[in-house]
């Protein structure tokens, strides 16, 4: 599969990241594990009450209300009205934009 695709062998999962911490730091695979998933909880949380989360050179996460809208079905060509509904969104840093474009520039 390719990477726009689904899984594919260089997906960086939990696991992997709690693989990463638990030799990083030197701390069990259950221990890492908790300090990944507390660190998403958190995030999750503040998300939940409506608070911006900033991680300084990564990016912040937010959520933003999309608007109610009309699409259509596109079997039965009727028109559906969608809901609004609030979702979270993450916006990059300027230092993880540099650092992607820079990598795909050396795989150019």
């Amino acid at each position: 599969m390719s990477a726009e695709g689904g899984a594919s062998a260089r997906a960086m999962t939990k696991a992997r990241i709690v693989e990463k911490i638990s030799r990083t730091i030197l701390v069990s695979h259950k221990e890492a594990g908790k300090i990944v998933d507390t660190a998403l909880e958190s995030i999750v949380d503040a998300l939940r009450r409506g608070d911006k989360v900033e991680i300084r050179g990564f990016g912040s996460f937010r959520t933003r209300t999309r608007a109610a809208r009309k699409a259509r079905n596109p079997r039965s060509g009727d028109s559906v009205d969608v809901p609004a509904r609030t979702i979270a969104f993450f916006r990059p840093s300027k230092q993880l934009r540099g650092a992607v474009l820079d990598a795909h520039r050396a795989e150019d």
